[in-house]
């Protein structure tokens, strides 16, 4: 009971504290800065304000509404594994990267959730304010997401000698993204990583919580039973064969 406890508290708190960072980092680049500004912090890195309708990354494919729902439902499945995973005593590592999925999908859904209703527009040439609940740029499930962090490490120009892009300019890496989105990514990627048999798991972990029996493996007896019978079934249609002919 102590170790399922204490890896729920630590699911919660790690959760809450990128919940707040993020938010606390979107709320204040958005009541400070006009869309496109943006600030240099190193030579290849900006803090640059831009928002999205779509995916992590800047990303817009997909129908806005259509793409918020997904997110919803993507977290309540999220949430519903991480809790059993809990109970099942699960490694602390395989709980760090899992909240931190979860948290990252949390923080962007929040912007899609709340921003439209409870700030007005960001533009160029204004900077938003916040209004009261409703009075905002946009309905529920509809505000853009507000991403920040610009890591141009590499800027510079294609040679001219090259086919196609000679002269054009090149930058590495050029994608704008928030605190959210790093926290999705890094999950991913140490799961990847480092949690392949965790992620073997899933399935009986699922299976198990809704009561769906695991396939049972052959006994040695019974495969060789098999194997007998089957022998014998090839052995009978040689003598059928024979016969015929």
């Amino acid at each position: 009971m102590r170790q399922t406890q204490k890896r729920g508290l630590l699911a919660i708190a790690l959760i809450l504290a990128i919940l707040v960072i993020d938010q606390i980092i979107k709320i204040e680049v958005k009541t400070t800065m006009a869309i496109g500004e943006s600030h240099e912090v190193t030579s290849w890195f900006y803090i640059y304000f831009i928002e999205n309708s779509g995916m992590a990354y800047g990303m817009t494919f997909i129908n806005k509404l259509f793409l918020s729902l997904v997110r919803i439902i993507a977290i309540a499945l999220i949430s519903w594994y991480l809790v059993l995973v809990v109970r099942e005593h699960c490694r602390w590592r395989y709980l760090i990267f899992l909240c931190m999925i979860l948290a990252g999908a949390t923080g962007n859904i929040i912007d899609s959730m709340f921003y439209g209703l409870c700030f007005t527009p960001s533009t160029p040439w204004n900077i938003a304010e916040t209004v009261p609940i409703g009075q905002g740029y946009a309905g529920f499930l509809m505000g853009k997401v507000v991403d920040m962090f610009y890591f141009p490490i590499i800027n510079t120009t294609w040679p001219d000698w090259m086919p196609l892009v000679g002269g054009d300019k090149f930058v590495f890496f050029s994608p704008v993204f928030n605190f959210a989105d790093a926290s999705i990514t890094t999950g991913v990627i140490c799961l990847l990583i480092f949690c392949s048999k965790d992620l073997s798991t899933i399935g009986a972990t699922v299976n198990k919580a809704l009561g769906r029996k695991p396939k049972q493996k052959k006994s040695d007896d019974e495969t060789s039973d098999d194997k007998a019978k089957d022998g014998k079934a090839n052995d009978d249609k040689a003598s059928d064969s024979h016969r015929h002919e």
